[in-house]
């Protein structure tokens, strides 16, 4: 059994991650969802964006940091888009023991951190059409990991959403793109928990 922090994306705590919290507790896990938010949900990526932009990405870097003060070293580190950079900054600042990104990696330098912590697994999905997605920073961020000796293991999915695994996203949302994807991610949270 593994502790998982779960950071949503720039759209908020919707039911993609609600739902993603329900299958990892399903299996045993315990999850703490991460309402950086406070309640607020957005539609709009534009809306979403200009939110975040508002914040600023300090003080949410800050407030992700904080949000797992109390979890027990060990634990797993999983985002959404927005979430994944916010999971891979509480990586940088906590012993974990793996981090699970879907439709998003930031480089370490765009988060301002010097590496990647030696030897960290990570795993990354990403949806082939996703109109959101920067093959340059997720090849600098697979370099991040390769240096400091960790593992990183990338699936790709023929799906053309951003975030393909949320039910309340139609225009957006693959079925069978998502269960492939936590058929996956429940053995990597399974392998770093062990």
């Amino acid at each position: 059994m593994a502790t998982v922090a779960l950071f949503h994306s720039v759209l908020g705590v919707r039911e993609g991650v609600t739902d993603s919290a329900a299958r990892l507790r399903a299996a045993g896990h315990e999850v703490l969802v991460v309402d950086q938010y406070d309640g607020r949900v957005f539609d709009d990526y534009g809306a979403a964006g200009a939110y975040v932009e508002g914040v600023g990405f300090p003080a949410l870097m800050a407030a992700a940091a904080g949000a797992v003060r109390d979890l027990p070293d060990g634990f797993v580190a999983a985002g959404f888009s927005n979430g994944a950079g916010m999971a891979e900054f509480v990586a940088t600042q906590r012993r974990v023991s793996g981090v699970l990104l879907v439709s998003g990696a930031l480089p370490m330098a765009v988060l301002g951190a010097p590496s990647w912590p030696a030897g960290l697994p990570a795993q990354l999905h990403r949806a082939a059409g996703d109109p959101f997605r920067s093959e340059e920073w997720d090849r600098a961020f697979a370099a991040d990991v390769a240096a400091a000796g960790g593992e990183l293991e990338v699936l790709e999915y023929p799906a053309g959403g951003h975030l393909f695994t949320d039910p309340g996203l139609p225009a957006e949302y693959d079925a069978a793109a998502t269960e492939r994807l936590w058929r996956e991610a429940l053995a990597f949270v399974d392998r770093v928990a062990g």
